[in-house]
Order: structure tokens, then C-alpha cells, then sequence
């Protein structure tokens, strides 16, 4: 039934189709298709084209987004906790309010969409695109945000406590009362950031670029996580605090851990006798 609807004119999307069942697939092309309060929980959207469609309150728990296009889509109080996002388009989104706890994807693009009071905590978003997107508000407590692209961001009161935010980019952002504690900011770039009264109390900034940013009021800093990391004088901190301008050129490259060696294979059992 998923796949026929999705290929219906968005006219025909009514509200006669408000339960769905689970792992049914959509595809093809439905834009400003009408699929608000709806149950599709598991639901596959794959190679389809749904741009402008609405989700709105509807119950997407662990369903898959793969190579579709949902740019100008409302997924406000959408429902989409531990849902899989690969290479997804979602520019100028709505996720008001969204519950996106647990989601995982690889480079999924939320170029300028809205994500206020969105929760995306333990969110496993690797290399994602959030440029000029807003994030004010939202929860990405433990969230997984490395490489990520955060450049003009308004995330302000936003939570990434124990976030991991290596190598991501965060330059020309408003983060004013964002937390950052406990969070992994190794090799990011903060890069002419506002940064009012944001706590960074136990950050890791090893590497992290601070060139222009204000951190005149922000809480929680201390002179040793400034000494791993690069400023120069543009860079405004804390009274008493000073920063190192790295040498011409300087870059601080982020790389993975490497996996676990294999544990060796058991020795054979000795009984007596042998």
C-alpha cells in the first residue's frame, strides 16, 4: 500500500490512510505528499523524491531513509527515534520538537533546516551537514557529531554534554548558553564562534581552533585546556586566561582510534596425561 501511495499525487494522500503497516517500502515520487499522523514504524523511504511532503506527528520509530530527497519537509513532533539516515537530503527541513534520539547516519544534509528543541541525544550523526541550521534548544547530549559541518549554526542553549565533536566545524556560530561539558571538541574549529556563557567545564580542546571566537563570558575554561589548543589575538577569553598561536600553517588533523587488535584465538584444553 506504501508504494502505491507514494507515487499518487499528493491530493490523493488523505487522511483515509492513517494507519500504515510496518516494513512497507516507500519509493518514487511524492512531492508535498500528505502523510501526517501516520504509523510507520519501520517504513522504508528509498530513492523517492518527497520534497515539501508532510510527516508531521507521525510515528516513524526505526524506519529507513536512503538516498531520498525530503528538502522543505515538516517532520515537526515527529516521532523518529533510532531511525537509519544515509544520504538523505533534508535542506530546510522542519524538526520542531522532533524526537530523534539514537538516529544514525552517514552524511546526512540539514543545511539550514529547523531543529529547535529537537532531541538528538546519542545520535550517531558522522560527517553530517548542519550549516545555518537551527539547533537552539536542542538536546545532543552523547550525540556523535564528528567532522561534523556545524559553520553558522544557531545553537544557542543547545546540549552537547559527552558529545563527540572531533574535527567538526562550528566557525561563525551562535552557541551563547550552550553546554559543552564533557564534550570532545579535539581538532574542531570554533573559529569566530559566540560562545556567551557556554560551559566548557572537563572539554577536551586538544588541537581545537579558537581564531576570533568569544569566549570572553564563557564558564567553566581553564588554562589547561586552552594550552592544547590555538587562538591568536583576535580570540577573547576569560580574565587570566591566555591562549598559544600555532605556527604559520599549523593544522591539527583528527584521526580515528584504531580498532582493537583480534583477541587471540583460545589455547586447546590440556587434561593430565597429555
Amino acid at each position: 500500500m506504501l508504494a502505491a501511495l507514494a507515487s499518487r499525487p499528493a491530493a490523493q494522500a488523505r487522511d483515509s490512510d492513517q494507519d500504515v503497516a510496518r516494513a512497507v517500502s516507500f519509493g518514487g515520487s511524492c512531492p508535498a505528499c500528505s502523510l501526517a499522523r501516520r504509523k510507520l514504524t519501520g517504513a522504508t523511504f528509498a530513492a523517492g523524491n518527497f520534497a515539501r511532503s508532510v510527516l508531521s506527528d507521525s510515528d516513524l520509530r526505526g524506519a529507513s531513509f536512503a538516498a531520498s530527497n525530503f528538502s522543505g519537509a515538516d517532520f515537526r513532533r515527529t516521532d523518529l527515534r533510532s531511525a537509519s539516515l544515509l544520504g538523505v537530503n533534508f535542506a530546510g527541513a522542519m524538526f520542531d520538537d522532533a524526537r530523534m534520539d539514537g538516529v544514525e547516519g552517514a552524511g546526512p544534509n540539514f543545511a539550514g533546516a529547523r531543529l529547535p528543541r529537537a532531541r538528538l541525544s546519542s545520535a550517531e550523526l558522522v560527517g553530517a551537514n548542519f550549516i545555518h541550521a537551527d539547533l537552539s534548544d536542542a538536546k545532543l547530549d552523547n550525540a556523535e557529531l564528528v567532522a561534523a559541518n556545524l559553520i553558522g549554526v544557531d545553537a544557542r542553549r543547545a546540549d552537547f554534554k559527552n558529545a563527540n565533536l572531533s574535527g567538526a566545524r562550528l566557525t561563525f556560530g551562535r552557541l551563547d548558553d550552550a553546554s559543552f561539558r564533557d564534550a570532545t571538541l579535539d581538532g574542531a574549529d570554533l573559529s569566530a564562534g559566540q560562545f556567551g556563557r557556554a560551559d566548557f567545564h572537563d572539554a577536551s580542546l586538544t588541537g581545537a581552533r579558537l581564531y576570533g571566537a568569544d569566549l570572553s563570558n564563557a564558564r567553566g575554561l581553564e588554562q589547561g585546556q586552552l594550552e592544547a589548543a590555538c587562538g591568536d589575538n583576535s580570540t577573547r577569553l576569560p580574565g587570566g586566561l591566555t591562549i598559544k598561536s600555532c605556527r604559520p600553517g599549523f593544522a591539527w588533523a583528527w584521526r580515528p582510534p584504531r580498532p582493537p587488535k583480534a583477541p587471540r584465538a583460545p589455547e586447546a584444553p590440556r587434561f593430565p596425561g597429555d
